[in-house]
């Protein structure tokens, strides 16, 4: 099979926008690491979490079936329907997502939350459009967005961190004005209108697909829970200052989490028109050629890092084991590289429900261990339970896209999983041509 060099073009200038974001992040995290105490640097790192979690949705819910049904669409108006409709929902996720950073954060202990509720929902929005755009095959429009995005974040960041007399909060509304300016930006050079609806086909196509979407949505909670149980556990039970030193080290492999959005934006549009002419072959060489792509790529990140890590000095980090906390990084992250492909296989066959039970599955396992482990051992034994959850994730994903994948190139071998309880949940039928 022919390499796809024309998804590494799409691929290298996707990974542009997403460096220059991911540089900024990085620095800012520096900066905050060795100016803020313990306690405002896990704040700090929390409201990431919170925004991480946001962006889950955001994917789960409006970006990723955007990407997947306009991708499928045969003409301009019915792109233009999802889109709206698409669109709609993720103004509102990201509206909740505000309002539940600011009482978790308030609850936390930062003082208002509102600016953090502010930070995190136009950084969901952001992340749906620009999903929206790179569908629409307008990457160097996103590009030049992001770029916006990263020049005005470091200006309004720079000058919060120098002036203002309460960083934490003045840094957050530095980040939402710049998440602001980068969508006016994508929105202007794009020369499209942005259209939001709450009629009644809009509310209807949504509801249409909310069968698939609701596992979507349940496949979001139980990810978040399976990918973020460690910083919410660790800062409630031992409180935001013991997840600051965690935090300082997990943010240094925050890149590895941007290229791999970078690969789902540029592969899944595309994997889903192949799937749509029935090229399953295709879709599946090329979901392993990219799997190992990440995967050594990922080993690779984190060996680097292991470097760098000892050079850190901060207040936030409290004498903790640097190099431990960096090799349990490592192998969480390197298995969440080598699972995103047979996850957007399983997304495009519109298997919502089986990619749930997957991370419920992760979750639960995460959950147990990791609040074992912080009941016997210090905070940094946490990341042995979400490694060991990540994994489930990973033989879980690679284990049902396989068989998905079989049932459809042989519809006259039919393969059942042998988990009687998966095999009820789910079920290995032929794609419908």
């Amino acid at each position: 099979m022919k390499f796809p060099v024309h998804l590494v073009r799409r691929l290298v200038l996707m990974i542009g926008g997403e460096a220059m974001q991911s540089g900024f992040h990085f620095a800012l995290n520096l900066a905050l690491l060795h100016m803020l105490s313990a306690q405002g640097y896990g704040l700090f790192a929390l409201a990431m979490v919170m925004g991480g979690v946001g962006l889950s949705y955001i994917r789960s819910l409006t970006a990723v079936p955007a990407s997947i049904w306009m991708s499928k669409s045969s003409n301009r108006a019915g792109v233009d329907a999802h889109d709206v409709a698409f669109g709609t929902a993720a103004l509102v996720v990201a509206l909740l997502m505000a309002a539940g950073t600011a009482i978790l954060m308030h609850l936390l202990g930062d003082p208002s939350g509102i600016a953090a509720g502010c930070f995190v929902g136009a950084w969901s929005l952001r992340s749906h459009m620009r999903t929206a755009f790179f569908t629409r095959r307008q990457q160097v429009v996103v590009s030049i967005s992001d770029a916006a995005f990263t020049i005005a974040g470091t200006v309004l960041a720079g000058s919060a961190i120098w002036f203002a007399r309460d960083v934490l909060q003045t840094v957050f509304y530095a980040l939402a004005a710049a998440n602001l300016f980068g969508i006016f930006v994508l929105v202007r050079l794009a020369g499209r209108r942005v259209r939001v609806s709450f009629r009644m086909p809009t509310r209807r196509r949504y509801t249409k697909l909310w069968r698939q979407l609701c596992w979507s949505g349940f496949s979001a909670t139980t990810t978040n829970i399976q990918g973020q149980s460690l910083a919410l556990l660790v800062a409630g039970i031992a409180g935001p200052a013991a997840y600051a030193p965690l935090a300082a080290v997990l943010v240094l492999f925050a890149p590895l989490r941007i290229i791999s959005l970078a690969f789902v934006n540029m592969t899944q549009p595309e994997l889903a028109k192949l799937m749509q002419n029935n090229e399953t072959r295709r879709v599946w060489t090329q979901a392993k050629i990219w799997s190992l792509v990440m995967g050594l790529g990922g080993l690779a990140y984190g060996c680097a890092i292991m470097f760098v890590l000892p050079m850190i000095k901060s207040q936030a980090l409290q004498d903790a084991s640097v190099g431990f906390i960096g090799l349990f990084a490592i192998a969480n992250f390197v298995p969440i590289m080598l699972y995103i492909m047979p996850r957007i296989v399983l997304e495009i066959f519109g298997d919502f429900r089986i990619v749930a039970f997957i991370t419920m599955g992760g979750a639960i396992v995460g959950l147990a261990l990791i609040a074992i482990l912080l009941a016997v051992a210090s905070p940094p034994w946490a990341l042995l339970g979400s490694a060991v959850s990540e994994t489930f994730v990973l033989v879980a994903s690679w284990y049902f896209a396989h068989h998905r994948m079989w049932n459809i190139e042989h519809p006259d071998q039919q393969r059942h999983s042998r988990l009687g309880s998966w095999r009820r949940a789910v079920t290995f039928a032929a794609a419908k041509r």
